[in-house]
């Protein structure tokens, strides 16, 4: 959801289906009055979430893109639904999809758009699993809010103005 309003905002073309996903590339002007360009790729990854990896990757290495230009944008269970945070590397707190990102782009220290979707009440690893990967249960409008501060997070990453 976050890189559909990122590719609508950037007035990026329609994505291509390259490295098991789906990518579009463009160019972003940096500041309103700004000469300066910046290209920019976004990837939806069309594996499985376990398997990320195996799309970010190839992505990676077919642009030559050093980590440090890498942002992955996750959910995290770990934070309340509508936070949304952002580091450089840390620990993958059990999310598999990180796990291979990690493993296919040989470390894991990329910058990372945290975006909390809550906890489930339970630990059960089904119930969890359903709750991830089901549609989310908050009003409209609350996670309208939600993926717009996370692309405001990650344009500030983008753009160099991070906090």
């Amino acid at each position: 959801m976050v890189a559909d309003e990122l590719a609508s905002r950037w007035d990026f073309p329609r994505p291509k289906d390259r490295f098991r996903g789906r990518i579009a590339e463009g160019t972003l002007r940096v500041g309103s009055t700004s000469r300066v360009r910046l290209r920019a790729a976004l990837l939806w990854p069309q594996t499985y979430m376990n398997d990320a990896g195996r799309s970010v990757g190839p992505a990676r290495g077919s642009f030559k893109l050093p980590l440090e230009r890498v942002l992955v944008v996750h959910d995290e269970i770990d934070l309340p639904f509508g936070d949304v945070r952002t580091r450089l590397g840390g620990g993958l707190a059990g999310h598999n999809g990180l796990k291979s990102i990690k493993r296919e782009l040989g470390g894991g220290d990329f910058m990372r758009v945290r975006i909390g979707v809550g906890r489930p009440a339970s630990t059960d690893p089904e119930i969890v699993s359903s709750y991830v990967l089901g549609r989310f249960r908050e009003p409209p409008h609350e996670v309208s809010e939600l993926i717009g501060g996370a692309c405001e997070a990650v344009e500030r990453v983008v753009l160099g103005r991070e906090e």
